[in-house]
Formats: structure tokens, C-alpha cells, sequence
């Protein structure tokens, strides 16, 4: 149980400017450089408990109380951005993880974007490099080791950081084994993180809040637009393809910025009527990893189904393949496997060779 007085003191150097200081403001240089705090963490009380969370403002001692608290953590530094050389993020990794592995690491903590894990870590925007290093960090940790996050969130804009949170703590949950802390002087994370335990280092509170924190809704507004809207969102797109003018285009929105972007287009069939399928869907890569393009996805199909349309979706995303697997709103019409050769099946050319997995939305009154 980490409980104990942590006490830092700052050498008082004397010069002349100091002195004067001193003079101007009757300041005890010696009782101002000293700072003592009585720290108790009963995390014992908390079973198998898996984030805590130490807060603070800059230069309360977060880090300090955090390594005298948990010796035996591996203590991480995001700021640095430390081990990123390769040509590319993938080959960052450890040399003994499959690439299966790295990439559904990434894609767990929201960094779901193909054409970002082959550039170089430096030209990553920060949200990417935060989820990059969240992502190495917790797969190349063994199961047993508590891992220490200094500095949490603190490089990325705070929109930013609460998705972030959002999709990191999910992936802490499905990891059996791992424990993490995150070191921050934000406190507007705690809702989207929602740790099992706080310690709030400028009171010296621990408040246990498992199961208390609820991550705030998000309004998605959706809304039919124009082909060209697609521009946005072409470069995240793992084909990097074009999108048909003929496509019904819908963009997502919070808070008035674009985040999502899907489009259908006319699947003509000589069996199948009134069929569309899936043309586009696309999150940008600071918005992944909360179920954007699951809810954009369903929204589109729903559309089409009020209409009396069918509408079929083919996606090679392993989150999107395991949440239309779970639920009732979908129905699964070809298993995960290679897609044939194009022209004898009707796939797009650019499906070809992917693992892909085709699904129909049978929408809101079955689920």
C-alpha cells in the first residue's frame, strides 16, 4: 500500500538578485524551497483494479509521488517520444511481434489508419503519436508489469485527448493482466479515462471510482452532402480511391467539425433488388476509436431501409467485422476470408486479395 511522507527540498542558491528578492517580498527561501506531502494510496482496497489516475497542477509532484509510489513500474514519458527511427511506425515495433499483432494493437487504442502505420513517427500528427505509443507500450509490457504514464494526454488538443482516452482505457480492459497509470495534470480526462481509483495530489485525496465514471454522451449530427465533400477525407482512406459521383454522400459532425464521412452507391444485381452497398466510410484518425463508423455505418443503412432499399456493407476493419458480428442489426453474408478475383463475383477490383467481410444491415426493428 503506497502510503507514506514524501518530502523535496531545492537547495536556496544566494546571489545578489535573489537576495534582493528576498528583501522586496520577506520571503523564507528556505521554508518556500521545501515541500512535503503525506501521500496514502489504499489501492489494496480495490481488487483487481486496472487504470488509477494521479492528478495535479504542474509542479505538484506528480512524478515524483508517482515513482516513490510504484518503484518496481516501467515509467513512461510520452513527451519524449523516445525509440521512433524506422521509415515507418510499424517497423518500430518489437522485432518478435507479428504484424497482425502491431496493427490490431494500433487499431485497439484508435489508430486505425493503414496509411499512417507505413510513414515515419515523426510525421504523425500528436494525437497519432500519443495512440502509437500507448499501443507499443502496452504490447511490448508483459502482462504482469504496471506501466506508469507520465505526462498523460498532455502534447494533444483536449478534444483530442478525451477520444483518446476513450479508446486507450478499452483497450487497458481487454488486456488481461495490465495495470496502468496516468500521470496528468488534467483533470477533465477522468470522465473519458474512467480509472478504477484518483489521487488528487494538491488535496491528497484518493477517491476509488470504479464503476462511478460514465463517459459524457456525444451528439453526432449526420447529414447528406455533396460527392466533393469527399476531399476531406480522402487521404485517411486505406485504398486512397476516389468517390463515385453517382455515391450518396453523409457527413458526421460534433460540435460542428467534420469526423466522419460515408457514402452507398447502387449495387445492381440480377437477383438481388434495390440493393446499395457500402462505398466509403472514413473517421478521421483524431476521432477513431469510439465507434464513429459503426454509428455512421448503421445511420446510412437505416436510410436506406426506410426507403425500401437493402443496403450491403464489405469492410476489412477487424473493430467494424467484431461489432457487426455482435450485433442484431447486421447479418453476416460471407465470413472473413480473401476476397475472389474481381469479375466473377462483382467485387471491386480494389477489394481483391484483402481479408474482407460482407455484411447486410437489417436494421432498428430487429435488434
Amino acid at each position: 500500500m503506497p502510503k507514506f511522507t514524501h518530502t523535496v527540498s531545492t537547495k536556496y542558491v544566494p546571489t545578489f538578485r535573489s537576495e534582493a528578492v528576498v528583501g522586496m517580498f520577506d520571503v523564507d527561501p528556505q521554508l518556500k524551497l521545501t515541500k512535503s506531502w503525506d501521500v496514502d494510496m489504499p489501492i489494496e482496497d480495490i481488487p483487481e483494479w486496472e487504470i488509477g489516475m494521479i492528478v495535479g497542477p504542474s509542479g505538484s509532484g506528480k512524478t515524483t509521488i508517482a515513482k516513490r509510489a510504484f518503484p518496481d513500474a516501467k515509467l513512461f514519458d510520452g513527451i519524449k517520444h523516445e525509440g521512433w527511427g524506422a521509415g515507418c511506425v510499424v517497423d518500430d515495433f518489437a522485432s518478435n511481434l507479428k504484424v497482425g499483432e502491431i496493427t490490431g494493437s494500433l487499431s485497439q487504442v484508435g489508430f486505425s489508419s493503414p496509411p499512417a502505420w507505413i510513414l515515419p513517427f515523426h510525421s504523425l500528427s500528436n494525437g497519432q503519436k500519443f495512440r502509437a505509443e500507448i499501443a507499443r507500450l502496452i504490447l511490448e509490457t508483459e502482462n504482469d508489469d504496471m506501466i506508469v504514464v507520465d505526462e498523460f494526454t498532455s502534447v494533444v488538443d483536449r478534444d483530442v485527448a478525451k477520444v483518446c482516452c476513450a479508446a486507450v482505457q478499452k483497450m487497458i480492459r481487454r488486456s488481461p493482466g495490465k495495470k496502468m497509470i496516468a500521470v496528468s495534470c488534467h483533470n477533465d480526462i477522468a470522465e473519458w479515462l474512467e480509472p478504477d481509483w484518483i489521487y488528487f495530489v494538491d488535496t491528497g485525496e484518493f477517491r476509488v471510482t470504479r464503476g462511478l465514471l460514465r463517459r459524457p454522451p456525444i451528439e453526432i449530427v449526420i447529414r447528406r452532402v455533396h460527392h466533393s465533400t469527399w476531399r476531406l477525407f480522402a487521404g485517411h482512406h486505406y485504398l486512397n480511391a476516389s468517390c463515385s459521383k453517382s455515391a450518396r454522400c453523409y457527413l458526421a459532425t460534433i460540435d460542428g467539425k467534420p469526423v466522419g464521412f460515408a457514402a452507398a452507391i447502387p449495387f445492381p444485381h440480377p437477383k438481388l433488388k434495390n440493393m446499395w452497398r457500402g462505398h466509403r466510410t472514413v473517421v478521421l484518425p483524431d476521432y477513431q476509436g469510439i465507434g464513429i463508423g459503426n454509428v455512421l455505418s448503421e445511420f446510412v443503412g437505416q436510410m436506406f431501409l426506410n426507403e425500401g432499399k437493402r443496403y450491403s456493407s464489405l469492410t476489412s476493419h477487424p473493430a467494424m467485422v467484431a461489432h457487426r458480428s455482435r450485433s442484431p442489426k447486421w447479418i453476416m453474408t460471407r465470413a472473413p476470408g480473401r476476397v475472389p478475383v474481381s469479375g466473377k463475383t462483382g467485387m471491386l477490383k480494389t477489394s481483391s486479395g484483402r481479408m474482407t467481410a460482407s455484411f447486410e444491415y437489417i436494421g432498428e426493428k430487429n435488434a
